[in-house]
């Protein structure tokens, strides 16, 4: 009788240990389970006109000696600096992008002068006075000035934002819902959302500069703003 009574709470201990092992296995084994449903990607495009213009402006000089070329560099990249606030260009939106300085050799590789490169970025909201304020720069920088191109953006763009990814999460409902369709099944929720970087094409066609003493023809055009997004459904 015993015997009885110390083997039957053994036995209870052990089916209770026993059983409580499987649960995490299987609730293992049903998390690796695919889902059943449809991933797909959508696109949305808005436009928008242009408010801001970014000139990427350098001077570049050479001369026998660093200190020269330096000297003469910094004498030009002043006087372009000093021109794109006089017309308005606040300290705050100019920048300096790249200064470096390179040497040049002849068939030799014996060095016979050096050249000297500074970037300068400058950044306006005033469109209509764009080309005036990029001629005036490089007036003032003289033969060293150097235009390395201009871009447009949308300072504010939230709205456009969020219209875009509207679009695009309806581009891509739509391809999901047309695949359900074909597979005979339905949509049932969204599990996974994931957007890449929004992007930006330029409108209209790159002007060039004409004369350094004249207005360079500025044309904003339009700002297409693009979103691409990645959406997973899963099937009912």
């Amino acid at each position: 009788m015993i015997r009885s009574r110390i083997a039957v709470p053994a036995l209870v201990a052990l089916v209770t240990l026993i059983g409580v092992h499987p649960a995490p296995a299987a609730a293992a084994q049903e998390t690796d389970e695919p889902r059943e449903g449809v991933v797909v990607t959508g696109t949305g495009e808005v436009f928008g006109e242009p408010d801001t213009l970014t000139a990427n402006f350098a001077v570049e000089t050479t001369a026998a000696t660093v200190d020269a070329a330096l000297t003469s560099a910094n004498t030009a990249a002043t006087r372009m600096r000093d021109a794109l606030v006089r017309a308005g260009i606040t300290k705050a939106d100019l920048q300096t992008s790249e200064v470096s300085i390179t040497s040049k050799q002849n068939d030799d590789r014996v060095i016979t002068g050096y050249t000297v490169l500074q970037g300068l970025t400058a950044k306006t909201r005033n469109l209509p006075q764009a080309g005036a304020i990029i001629s005036a720069a490089t007036a003032a920088g003289g033969d060293a000035a150097r235009l390395n191109g201009v871009s447009f953006a949308i300072e504010d763009d939230a709205a456009l934002l969020a219209d875009a990814r509207k679009k695009a999460f309806a581009d891509a409902r739509g391809k999901a819902e047309l695949y359900a369709q074909e597979a005979g099944r339905k949509l049932d929720r969204v599990v996974r959302v994931s957007e890449e970087s929004a992007r930006y094409y330029a409108g209209g066609e790159q002007n060039k500069l004409v004369a350094a003493d004249s207005a360079v023809p500025i044309e904003p055009g339009r700002q297409q703003l693009t979103v691409m997004i990645t959406v997973e459904w899963t099937f009912v």
